[in-house]
């Protein structure tokens, strides 16, 4: 949910003749830059002509989108979406265009919720980061294995006890095996 004034209200951004933009909430003149800011920390605003009191907050978002697509960098609009888009103005899809896109958008962002919760679990419970280690495990124990004293605690050698090692090591492998035979179900 948006963040709103302590009324509940958008803070209304007035904009003016010189082109300013003034924030009614903070009492302070901002930048197209700091409503993009408000944009992304999901802060509902207003954009208001000070001199007519129309809603030109369309116009507003839309001229964040061509800074943001002109300032280099990676690009998100593809110049085939850009005419499609184009395209539709005019023509019967065009008052289909912006529920469409809204449930769109609204989809995409359901499915990044699941994707970045998916795979914030996967990483903690990840049997690929698991198998890493315990490969990197056997590469040490193998190191210890071919050149004795080549791991060293301390001031002393690593003298490991080869079989309780080669045990363990067939345990871990069991481990993945089972682990990659629940994932392949």
């Amino acid at each position: 949910m948006a963040k709103r004034t302590a009324e509940g209200e958008p803070i209304t951004i007035k904009k003016y003749a010189n082109r300013r933009l003034y924030n009614t909430d903070t009492s302070s003149y901002i930048t197209l830059d700091d409503l993009a800011k408000m944009v992304r920390e999901n802060v509902d605003f207003q954009v208001v002509d000070a001199k007519s009191g129309d809603d030109i907050t369309h116009t507003i978002l839309t001229q964040i989108i061509v800074e943001e697509e002109s300032q280099g960098g990676q690009q998100m609009l593809p110049v085939s979406f850009l005419r499609d888009l184009i395209s539709m103005y005019g023509n019967s899809m065009q008052a289909m265009m912006p529920s469409y896109l809204e449930a769109s958008m609204a989809n995409f962002r359901k499915n990044r919720e699941q994707i970045q919760a998916a795979f914030a679990k996967g990483i903690e419970a990840n049997p690929l980061a698991k198998m890493a280690e315990a490969n990197f495990k056997m590469m040490q124990n193998a190191a210890e294995a071919f050149i004795p004293g080549s791991l060293k605690t301390g001031s002393k050698s690593a003298k490991p006890d080869q079989s309780a090692e080669l045990a363990q090591m067939r345990t871990q492998m069991a481990e993945m095996q089972k682990k990659l035979d629940e994932l392949s179900k």
